[in-house]
């Protein structure tokens, strides 16, 4: 039965769940944030190997002032509240994205984690953060010219070592909440034979049971990658 190594987690409608119940935006966010310290623990025990939360992309900096330095808060919070529980259950805590519009504070704090559990090897918990998946290609190819590749140097395999996620392996499974359809700019180039899950669940609702109908969902795939084969793979 075959466990997904890496999912990736589109984690959406933090603000409608907040405004179905007449609350404002932040309480939205602030469960949000909850839900996804919930959803990384439950991960830990099934056999995944990392998970990649959406978090905040590029397009994210267009909303208003008060609502990011809220969002940003949450993550300092968050950060330094669970760097030693990180530690405690082996979990490397990454960032991708493009870091330059982060303050000099949430910064210092993501790399301070970084730092902190950078040798633990049990679980990667990977965040995109102030991110866009052509950014990160785009950051790759200037890093391709800055160090003098030529055109005979450039294959898939040299371009993924110069992408943010170097290292960690392609997405096999990508779920998306709240009902949307879409990748909004999420992992491009790592999901290009990822699995997908749709749920109208909104994100601060999403439970650990979902998480695993979702991975019991993906076994029933019949993954080819362009390949023929006898079947699809059976969830027993």
């Amino acid at each position: 039965m075959s466990i997904p190594l890496h999912i990736g987690i589109i984690m959406d409608g933090n603000g409608r769940w907040a405004e179905m119940r007449g609350l404002p935006r932040f309480e939205g966010h602030r469960r949000g944030v909850e839900r996804a310290m919930e959803i990384t623990e439950a991960a830990l025990g099934t056999g995944i190997k990392v998970l990649s939360l959406y978090a905040f992309s590029i397009e994210n900096w267009r909303r208003p002032e008060d609502e990011i330095s809220v969002i940003m808060s949450l993550l300092e919070s968050t950060l330094k509240g669970k760097s030693l529980n990180f530690m405690k259950e082996g979990i490397k805590f990454k960032v991708i994205g493009n870091r330059d519009r982060l303050s000099d504070n949430t910064r210092e704090i993501v790399e301070s984690v970084e730092r902190l559990t950078e040798n633990n090897d049990k679980f990667t918990l990977q965040c995109a953060l102030s991110y866009s998946g052509r950014d990160e290609i785009i950051r790759a190819v200037k890093r391709a010219i800055s160090i003098g590749l030529s055109p005979e140097d450039i294959s898939e395999e040299r371009i993924s070592q110069l992408l943010d996620t170097s290292g960690i392996p392609d997405l096999d499974l990508i779920i998306r909440t709240s009902g949307e359809q879409r990748l909004s700019n999420f992992l491009l180039w790592q999901s290009a034979y990822s699995e997908f899950y749709f749920t109208s669940t909104l994100w601060p609702d999403f439970t650990k049971e979902e998480l695993l109908e979702a991975i019991y969902n993906y076994q029933t795939r019949d993954r080819r990658f362009g390949k023929l084969t006898n079947g699809a793979v059976k969830c027993t």
